[in-house]
C-alpha cells in the first residue's frame, strides 16, 4: 500500500525543526530542506519553478536538486514544457527508494511495524497477536525488538536504510524521556521503552523515539485527509482503550505537557463500569472494544479470547452482526449511542471539520455510521454539527505504525544533508 506524502507536512510533530542556518555549510543544509520539503508538499515541478517558489537563485536551486539527487532523495521525472514557446523542461521529484522509516506499535491486543520509503511505498511490515497486559513489560520489548531487528535485517538486505524507528505506544508517554509514565490497559507504569530497545538492539541500531499511539494514527489519517483539504480533524481510536489525536489548522495539537487527546478518560457515566485507570465511567468503559465484547458476548465466548487475532475475532462479531445476531447488533446500538455522547462533546468545543473513526469502529462502520451521525447532529450546540462530518478510517488497525513511519522520516526532510550519498 502506497501513502501519497504530497500535502503530508504535519506541523508541530516534535521535532526540532530545520537546522539553523549559522553559517554556509548549515546555509546549504536548510536550503536541502527547503527544497525537499517543497516537492513533497507540493509535488514535483521543474527547477524554474522551485526557484519561484523559493525564492532562491536558479543557480543555488541547480547545485541543491544535483546534491539531493547523489543523496538519492529526489530524481529527474517528466519533461514539462512552460509556456508555448522553448524547450521542455525536466520536473524533480522525490525518490528516496533506499531510505526507509519503521514504525512499530504496542497495543493491548497486538504488536505490528510497517516501514514505508520517501515515496510512501510500503517495504516491510509485521503483525502479530500479543497479550501485552497479561505479559511482563520485558517480554513485549523482546519481542519488538526481535522484530525491529528482523525487519532491519530483511530491509538491509535489500539495499535499504532505515533512517529511525518511532514506538507508538498507549497511554502518558514522555517523549524526552521515551518513558511510558501510566498506561492503564496494558499495566505499565514508568516503563523505559526507548531506552530498553536500544539496549536489546545494540549499537547498530537507528535512532528510537517514543509517541503516543492516538497522535501517531491522527497524524497517519491527517495525510489521507488533506488530500481533501481537511486540516482540522480529531482522530478517534476504537480499541481496548479510546484515545484521540487532534489536528488544528495542520498542527498536531499536544498540550501544554503533552497529553492531549486522552478523550477515552472523560468521564461520562460516574455510576457505570470500572475502568483499568481506577475510575468508574470512563468514556472507553462504554465504547472500547472491552465494552463491545462484554456486551455482544458472553465471558466463556471465543471472542474474548487474546491469544487468537483481534482482527479474527472482529471478524467473527461481524460476521454476527451481518446475520442480525441480536445480541450483536444490539451491542452495536449501544455503542453507538455511547460513542456519539462523547463525540458531541469533542464536536462542541473544538468544532473540527472530521472526526475520523478508527479501529474497531471502522471495522463496523456500517453498523454505527449512520446513527452516529443522527446522534451527533442531535446533541450539538451548532446547526449542521457545527458543519463536522464522521468518516471511517480506511487504516484499519495500522494507523499508530504508519504514524511512526512518517514521523521517523521526517528528520530527513528536516535534515537531508545527514542522508550519506552511500545511502542512496
Amino acid at each position: 500500500m502506497k501513502t501519497d506524502l504530497r500535502g503530508a507536512g504535519v506541523r508541530g510533530l516534535g521535532s526540532e525543526g530545520p537546522p539553523r542556518a549559522s553559517d554556509r555549510a548549515s546555509l546549504r543544509r536548510t536550503n536541502l530542506g527547503l527544497v525537499l520539503r517543497l516537492l513533497r508538499d507540493a509535488g514535483p515541478r521543474p527547477r524554474t519553478q522551485i526557484a519561484e517558489e523559493t525564492g532562491l537563485p536558479k543557480a543555488t536551486i541547480t547545485n541543491l536538486v544535483g546534491e539531493l539527487v547523489e543523496r538519492g532523495l529526489v530524481r529527474e521525472g517528466e519533461a514539462e514544457r512552460l509556456g508555448s514557446v522553448g524547450r521542455p523542461s525536466r520536473t524533480v521529484e522525490i525518490d528516496g527508494r533506499t531510505i526507509c522509516g519503521i514504525g512499530a506499535e504496542i497495543n493491548v491486543d497486538y504488536l505490528s511495524l510497517i516501514a514505508f520509503d520517501l515515496r510512501g511505498e510500503t517495504v516491510f511490515e509485521w503483525h502479530t497477536p500479543i497479550d501485552a497486559r497479561g505479559s511482563e513489560p520485558d517480554a513485549v520489548l523482546d519481542r519488538m525488538a526481535a522484530a525491529i531487528g528482523e525487519a532491519q535485517d530483511a530491509l538491509r538486505a535489500r539495499g535499504v536504510h532505515p533512517v529511525a524507528v518511532t514506538i507508538a505506544a498507549p497511554g502518558v508517554i514522555g517523549m524526552d524521556t521515551g518513558v511510558v509514565s501510566y498506561a492503564s490497559n496494558i499495566g505499565w507504569r514508568d516503563i523505559a521503552v526507548t531506552e530498553g530497545l536500544r539496549t536489546r538492539l545494540g549499537p547498530g541500531a537507528p535512532p528510537i523515539r517514543l509517541e503516543n499511539d492516538a497522535k501517531l494514527g491522527a497524524v497517519a489519517e491527517y495525510l489521507v485527509a488533506a488530500a481533501s483539504d481537511i486540516h482540522d480533524l480529531i482522530y478517534v481510536t476504537g480499541e481496548t482503550g479510546i484515545g484521540g489525536g487532534i489536528i488544528s489548522d495542520g498542527r498536531l495539537l499536544r498540550g501544554s505537557a503533552g497529553f492531549a487527546g486522552e478523550i477515552g478518560h472523560m468521564p461520562l457515566d460516574p455510576t457505570g463500569q470500572p475502568c483499568p485507570c481506577g475510575r468508574r465511567g470512563c468514556w472507553e468503559t462504554m465504547v472500547g472494544l472491552a465494552a463491545l465484547l462484554r456486551l455482544a458476548a458472553p465471558a466463556d465466548d471465543p471472542v474474548h479470547d487474546p491469544t487468537v487475532d483481534l482482527e479474527q475475532r472482529l471478524t467473527e462479531l461481524r460476521r454476527r452482526a451481518d446475520a442480525d445476531d441480536p445480541a450483536t447488533r444490539a451491542a452495536l446500538d449501544t455503542i453507538a449511542d455511547g460513542l456519539a455522547l462523547g463525540l458531541a462533546l469533542l464536536v462542541d468545543v473544538l468544532n473540527p471539520r472530521a472526526i475520523v473513526l478508527g479501529g474497531y469502529f471502522a471495522h463496523f462502520g456500517d453498523h454505527l455510521i449512520d446513527r452516529v451521525r443522527g446522534e451527533l447532529t442531535a446533541r450539538v450546540m451548532a446547526p449542521e454539527a457545527g458543519r463536522c462530518d464522521v468518516v471511517l478510517s480506511t487504516l484499519g488497525f495500522s494507523a499508530a505504525a504508519r504514524g511512526g513511519a512518517y514521523l521517523a522520516l521526517d528528520s530527513v526532510y528536516q535534515d537531508p544533508g545527514a542522508i550519506s550519498a552511500a545511502a542512496g
